[in-house]
């Protein structure tokens, strides 16, 4: 029996870090694990692709704290991983569980019942985002911008990215734009708009679900995972980011 047809508990989808009911900046990390609850056997995955990228987002969480304490906003981080359910993608979406992540197939998820489905979008996804809208709906006088936190590896079935940051947004591209436009002088990292995703990629369902439609200014962070690969690399990029972010919050959304 797959044992995915069965209600049993999954765990916390995710952790809240609070801050100031003053906030006006709200990070979210909805890649942070790579926990896969022992129910699923893994998904049928040995533990050197669960610990890969296809996973999880190696060092996002890092840079998510350190950014939520700099910035000093809240924080919502994921707490199981990708495979298990995308946190970033809708229900109806066919990467929201996938069967094959990159060149991985993917067993556990392979010919699931429209049950088992939606056992996961009911377990995962939806305290996810009801955690999510209830923090931006009690912080609504307050907020104005929603961050996402998110890395990726630098090579992608074979072939080598040589982007370092990317600076991705939805259907709202104002803050992308304007930190683009409002790079630190001397930045020393290949940073690129929509790199080496897009929304037509799929990944702005978090962007446009929970801040374009809650009116708040938003962007994704997609940075290079070997360059955050450990704690002292996190604060640096978190150290180099906040004040970026908001200077760019102050002096182009005054």
């Amino acid at each position: 029996m797959n044992t995915d047809t069965l209600a049993f508990d999954f765990g916390p989808s995710f952790a809240k870090t609070p801050s100031a009911a003053n906030a006006e900046i709200i990070i979210v990390c909805e890649h942070a694990a790579n926990w896969i609850p022992t129910q699923l056997d893994a998904l049928g995955l040995d533990d050197e692709v669960r610990q890969s990228h296809i996973a999880w987002d190696p060092g996002a969480l890092g840079v998510a704290r350190k950014l939520a304490e700099l910035l000093q906003g809240p924080l919502i981080e994921g707490c199981i991983s990708r495979l298990v359910y995308d946190l970033n993608r809708p229900p109806e979406s066919p990467t929201a569980i996938p069967a094959t992540s990159e060149i991985f197939d993917v067993p556990g998820n392979r010919d699931l019942s429209d049950a088992a489905r939606a056992h996961r979008v009911e377990a995962v996804y939806e305290p996810f985002r009801a955690a999510l809208a209830a923090e931006i709906a009690a912080r609504k006088t307050a907020l104005r911008l929603m961050v996402t936190v998110h890395s990726f590896t630098p090579v992608y079935k074979g072939e080598t990215r040589a982007v370092e940051l990317g600076l991705l947004h939805g259907r709202d591209d104002r803050f992308a734009q304007a930190m683009l436009a409002h790079q630190p002088e001397g930045l020393p990292w290949n940073t690129r708009l929509n790199e080496p995703y897009s929304a037509s990629d799929g990944v702005a369902h978090t962007l446009d679900m929970h801040g374009c439609d809650n009116g708040l200014l938003n962007v994704m962070l997609e940075i290079r995972n070997d360059l955050i690969a450990i704690a002292d690399q996190q604060d640096h990029w978190a150290a180099v980011l906040a004040p970026w972010i908001r200077a760019t919050l102050e002096e182009r959304f005054a």
